[in-house]
């Protein structure tokens, strides 16, 4: 079975032949890889389809294996360098700089997932001070008994100085392969899956110094979504509208090109920035002193900057977006997929807005005036109807952003895991991926929510 090495190179062409046809597109999408499995779409059946689990609190950090890391206690626990392992040589692919880095490692407890899954996605919440870095690794042992390797899921810090944040390609055993973000067993419909994993975290400084990454959370979600060109309707449950901030990535066209050619493809980092401010977050003057002066919405461009995977090319990486946004003050962040858009008003009912992904023909989504392989919307709400109130990046100013969509055509695009493209052709589609920003100490009220769609 041929696969491109990452999501980027499926991506490509669909890009092209959307750019061509004057259409709105992006890089964020979803795994090229199909999961397969039984055809059924009820939301009874939705309900064991995703597990997600993570790390967090002192106990979490104490009960993995440690070399050389320490937990810390305090109002957020979180795990750090105590004293380094030893020292280590890394040539940075995107730079061909080698440096020489002090590290210590931890590694999580086996967990068994809830879902025996065709894919799993992990994110993560750090702080990496400059002179210092992490790199997170995934392996899985399979349902017969079998282990994956050791699979890099990414090697990041916050800014760019010390090393350029990038995910890894070509990485497979014959059975499984890393597309930029996410594990994907190659071949669903043999039955295989992967039934437990262990992630494992790598910090590094620079040699002598006292510096440390800090990490507050490490997970992953786990998942085995039939394959569905429809979804069951949801009935509508909610009729309200969060204040969420407006911003077009459409404003920065030709902007900064090094960062996925500029913002007609900052979908994500354009969705993200809404959500950080939402919650009262924003770079400072200082932050944004490198971005040119007079341009609209800077922070648009820090955030497009400071998501951008160097091997993916794109700033869609979807555990990047999430990482970015708990660079700030008190916040996580995760990735996950969520069953339908009941999930979603459990959310926005407690104050939490989504970030969603999905792929669409101009007319699968009416109103939206164009088609895309791979875009993000920000959900801030439901109409009294129980149409889909988004905040859609892809729109030619801020003002323009706030749209409304019909809550089937929306809820279709997003959870299916196939579609028929242009050219007619069976392409995939993203099965309920979320990016969920909140605050690290949510409300009680926030916190059922959360847990409501399975994120504690």
């Amino acid at each position: 079975m041929n696969r491109p090495t990452s999501r980027r190179t499926v991506l490509t062409a669909a890009l092209a032949v959307a750019a061509a046809a004057g259409t709105a597109s992006s890089a964020g999408s979803a795994a090229a890889a199909i999961p397969a499995a039984a055809p059924p779409d009820a939301a009874a059946a939705a309900a064991s389809l995703v597990a997600n689990h993570s790390w967090s609190t002192y106990t979490d950090w104490r009960s993995g294996c440690g070399a050389g890391t320490r937990a810390v206690a305090g109002r957020r626990p979180g795990l750090v360098i105590g004293s380094p392992r030893g020292r280590t040589d890394y040539t940075d692919p995107h730079t061909g700089n080698t440096a020489t880095w002090e590290y210590a490692t931890w590694t999580s407890p086996r967990h068994r997932s809830a879902v025996p899954a065709t894919e799993v996605i992990a994110s993560w919440n750090a702080d990496t001070p400059a002179g210092t870095w992490i790199q997170i690794e995934l392996n899985g042992r399979y349902s017969d008994g079998t282990d994956t390797p050791w699979y890099v899921m990414g090697r990041w810090a916050a800014g760019d100085g010390d090393i350029r944040r990038t995910s890894v390609d070509d990485q497979t055993d014959g059975r499984s392969s890393i597309w930029t973000d996410t594990f994907s067993v190659d071949d669903a419909a043999s039955g295989l899956r992967l039934v437990s994993y262990q992630l494992r975290l790598t910090l590094y400084r620079t040699p002598g110094s006292s510096l440390t990454p800090t990490v507050w959370r490490l997970g992953a979600m786990a998942s085995d979504i039939p394959d569905r060109f429809t979804v069951e309707p949801s009935a509508p449950g909610l009729a309200r509208e969060l204040p969420v901030p407006r911003y077009s990535q459409s404003v920065h066209s030709g902007q900064y090109p090094e960062y996925d050619n500029g913002g007609e493809a900052w979908c994500s980092p354009t969705s993200s920035q809404m959500i950080i401010e939402y919650w009262g977050r924003r770079p400072t003057a200082d932050d944004l002193a490198w971005v040119e002066p007079g341009l609209a919405d800077p922070q648009v461009c820090h955030a497009a900057r400071f998501t951008y995977d160097y091997q993916y090319e794109g700033c869609g990486n979807w555990p990047f977006n999430a990482a970015y946004a708990a660079t700030y003050d008190d916040m996580s962040a995760v990735v996950t997929r969520l069953r339908s858009l009941t999930d979603l008003e459990t959310l926005i009912r407690a104050g939490i807005p989504a970030i969603t992904s999905q792929s669409f023909l101009k007319e699968e989504l009416t109103g939206a005036g164009y088609g895309t392989s791979g875009h993000l919307m920000t959900v801030i709400g439901f109409t009294a109807d129980g149409d889909v109130i988004a905040n859609d990046p892809a729109s030619p100013n801020d003002a323009a952003v706030r749209r409304i969509y019909k809550r089937h055509e929306w809820e279709t695009i997003w959870l299916r895991t196939k579609r028929y493209n242009a050219s007619g052709n069976v392409v995939s589609g993203t099965g309920g991926v979320c990016y969920l920003y909140f605050p690290a100490h949510p409300t009680p009220a926030q916190q059922r929510a959360l847990a409501a769609v399975g994120i504690r």
